[in-house]
């Protein structure tokens, strides 16, 4: 074989294989770049994270709303305890929900959310929140979820914000992934705090 042809379909190979190397890593990638994304920008409704809330509140108030639902694999109720808030910019909000196992087994919830209109995710942020977080619920048991938040100040000086005047915030519950994972290792730790106990009886 020629040796320019023999180099040329080297070239193509590395390349291929570098292609297919490429396509892996941006597989894995994509989904904590789009996660990261749509927190810095609020693309699709998605909230921010905020450890404080802000020095400043202004007058211009805005209705929050607040929706419920729930993944039909998820035997549960679920319920948000209000029905609105209306709340000065920068005020800091406090709602919960109320989630209850109807079913007669042990189940595994964890919670998705975003804000509607889309376009007011980027200034919603939560100080405390059950999103995303595994609620493990025993037969019949009921429990209240907080949710804590205020509207960013800064909206107001957004032209593209001046039409909202109501945000509706929604969350829904869907049966964990790790369901069974997650109660088999809540069962084991619970052993391990029997045992000493009834060795002790003993």
């Amino acid at each position: 074989m020629d040796p320019s042809l023999r180099r040329r379909n080297r070239i193509i190979l590395t390349s291929l294989f570098g292609l297919v190397f490429a396509m892996i890593g941006l597989a894995y990638a994509s989904a904590p770049l789009y996660s990261l994304f749509c927190s810095v920008t609020g693309f699709g409704g998605t909230t921010q994270r905020a450890s404080a809330a802000p020095a400043t509140v202004i007058d211009r108030k805005v209705t929050v709303r607040f929706n419920a639902d729930t993944n039909m694999n998820l035997p549960w109720a679920f319920r948000p305890e209000q029905k609105e808030l209306v709340l000065k910019m920068g005020e800091t909000g406090l709602a919960a929900y109320r989630a209850e196992n109807r079913s007669a087994r042990p189940t595994v919830g964890t919670a998705m959310y975003n804000v509607t209109p889309d376009k007011v995710g980027r200034y919603f942020n939560k100080l405390e929140c059950f999103c995303f977080t595994e609620q493990i619920l025993q037969p019949g048991q009921s429990v209240d979820m907080p949710v804590a938040f205020f509207v960013d100040p800064a909206m107001n000086d957004d032209r593209n914000m001046d039409d909202v005047t109501t945000i509706t915030l929604s969350y829904t519950f869907f049966r964990a992934k790790d369901s069974d994972a997650v109660l088999a290792q809540q069962q084991a730790g619970s052993n391990q705090k029997a045992a000493p106990s009834a060795t002790a009886t003993n």
